[in-house]
C-alpha cells in the first residue's frame, strides 16, 4: 500500500476521531500516549493549509508530547478557555505545549495546562492574535513549572487580549524582542512576573489585572539579545498585591525581582506609566533600576548594551499602600533608618544608577530624566552604585516628556 494512501486513511480516521471525542461538553480525559485525539490534532497541524480553522470542541484532552504548527494563516479555536483544555500533565517529550513558527496566526478560546516547559510559544511570526487563551500550572507557584505561559518572541504586530496566565516560573505573559505589541484586558496571577515586556520596540499594555505575582508588570531590557527595547506605555491597569515569594530559577534575571514589586522598569528607555491603580506592595509600588541591580551574571558581555533607564514618565496613577516591608535586608534597614519603624518606602524606588557620560554639570539633561509628575508621589534614590551608602529623596521630579504614540496594529 502506498504512503499516500496510508496517509489519507490516517487523516480520515483522525477526522472521525475528532468528531467523536468532541461531541458534548464532557470531552474525554485521555491519559495514554498516542491517544486518538493526540493523533488527530497532530495530523491536523501537519496537514494545515493557509486559511484553515482547526476547531477543538469542549473537553479535556491529554498529551504526552509537544504540538507544533509551521503553516501561515491558520486559526486554532476552542470552545472557551474553561471549556477546551489541552492538558500536558503527562508530557514526556518536547520543550513546549504548543510551538508556532508561522505568521498570520490566531489562537482563541482555549486553555493549555501543566506543560513541562513553556505553554504557548510563538517564534518569529507576524500578525499574531492570542485571544481568550488561558495558560496555567494547576499546582500553583513552583520553580519546576514551565518558564513562560504566553510567549511570543521576535514577532511583529502582536495582540494578546482577554487572556489569563497563572503559575509561570518566569513570566505569565511575556513578549520579547518584538515590535508593535498590544497586551490588553488580560489577567496574570501567581507568576514570578505577571506581564513582562522585554527588549521590545513599541508596546501598549493596558486594561490588565496583575495580582498575586512576585512582580506585577515588568518592562525590561537585557544584554546579549538581538535588539534593545524602548517606547512602552503601561496604563489603565490594576496592579495590586503582588507579594508572592520569588520562585524563579536562580541566576535568571527575573529571580532578582523582590516580592512586593508593582511595576518594574529595568534598563529600558522611553517608558510611560500612567493612570494605573497600583497598591499593596510590600517592597514598592514602582521600581526603576539598572541591570546592575539584577545580579544577572552576563551584564558585562555586550559592550554596546545601555544598562540605564532613561526618559521615564510616571503620571496620573492612583498609588495605594506600599513599601512597608521590603523583601530585601538592605532595603528593610534603609526603611527603618530613614522613615522609622512604622514608615514606608516611597512609592517610587530608584536604584540610582545613571550614565555619567550624559551628565551636564552633575545633572541629567531633561530629555533623559525620570519624571515623577504624580501628585504627592516621591522617589527615593537608594544609591545602589555605592552599596546604599548615601540614600536620599530625589528633589524636583515633576518634569514631563513628549507623549509616546498609540500602538496601531494592521488587522
Amino acid at each position: 500500500m502506498s504512503k499516500s494512501i496510508i496517509h489519507s486513511m490516517l487523516a480520515m480516521g483522525a477526522a472521525m476521531s475528532l468528531a467523536a471525542c468532541g461531541s458534548g461538553n464532557e470531552g474525554r480525559d485521555l491519559s495514554g500516549a498516542d491517544s486518538d485525539f493526540q493523533t488527530t490534532l497532530i495530523e491536523q497541524l501537519i496537514d494545515a493549509r493557509p486559511g484553515d480553522v482547526i476547531e477543538i470542541p469542549a473537553g479535556v484532552y491529554s498529551f504526552d508530547r509537544s504540538l507544533s504548527l509551521a503553516v501561515d494563516g491558520v486559526t486554532i479555536r476552542g470552545a472557551g478557555m474553561d471549556e477546551t483544555i489541552l492538558s500536558f500533565a503527562n508530557q514526556t517529550s518536547g520543550a513546549e505545549g504548543l510551538l508556532v513558527t508561522a505568521s498570520d496566526f490566531t489562537i482563541e478560546d482555549i486553555a493549555i495546562e501543566d506543560t513541562r516547559g513553556d505553554a504557548l510559544k510563538v517564534n518569529e511570526g507576524e500578525n499574531i492574535i492570542i485571544r481568550r487563551v488561558r495558560t496555567e500550572w494547576t499546582n500553583g507557584p513552583d520553580t519546576d513549572n514551565g518558564a513562560y505561559g504566553i510567549y511570543p518572541v521576535q514577532t511583529t504586530n502582536t495582540l494578546i487580549e482577554d487572556a489569563v496566565a497563572i503559575g509561570a516560573s518566569d513570566a505569565g505573559i511575556y513578549v520579547g524582542q518584538s515590535r508593535n505589541v498590544i497586551v490588553r484586558n488580560s489577567r496574570a496571577e501567581y507568576n514570578v512576573a505577571g506581564i513582562e515586556i522585554e527588549n521590545t520596540i513599541g508596546a501598549d499594555v493596558y486594561g490588565n489585572v496583575a495580582t498575586n505575582n512576585t512582580g506585577g508588570i515588568l518592562v525590561f531590557n537585557m544584554p546579549n539579545l538581538p535588539q534593545p527595547g524602548h517606547s512602552t506605555r503601561v496604563y489603565n491597569n490594576q496592579v495590586f498585591d503582588n507579594n508572592t515569594g520569588n520562585f524563579g530559577h536562580p541566576g535568571t534575571p527575573v529571580a532578582s525581582v523582590p516580592a512586593g514589586s508593582g511595576i518594574v522598569i529595568n534598563s529600558n528607555d522611553r517608558v510611560e506609566i500612567f493612570d494605573n491603580d497600583i497598591r499593596d506592595h510590600r517592597t514598592a509600588n514602582i521600581i526603576i533600576s539598572s541591570v546592575y541591580s539584577t545580579g544577572y551574571s552576563d551584564v558585562s558581555v555586550q559592550e554596546d548594551f545601555d544598562p540605564y533607564p532613561e526618559t521615564i514618565w510616571i503620571s496620573g496613577n492612583e498609588l495605594g499602600e506600599g513599601g512597608g516591608n521590603p523583601d530585601n535586608v538592605e532595603l528593610q534597614a534603609l526603611r527603618v533608618l530613614m522613615f522609622g519603624l512604622t514608615g514606608n518606602i516611597p512609592d517610587v524606588l530608584w536604584d540610582g544608577f545613571q550614565n555619567a557620560d550624559l551628565l551636564v554639570e552633575g545633572d541629567m539633561p531633561e530629555q533623559y530624566r525620570i519624571c515623577v509628575d504624580n501628585g504627592d508621589a516621591q522617589m527615593l534614590n537608594v544609591d545602589g552604585p555605592n552599596g546604599y551608602a548615601d540614600p536620599a529623596m530625589v528633589e524636583d521630579t515633576a518634569c514631563q516628556h513628549e507623549r509616546l504614540p498609540e500602538i496601531v496594529l494592521p488587522f
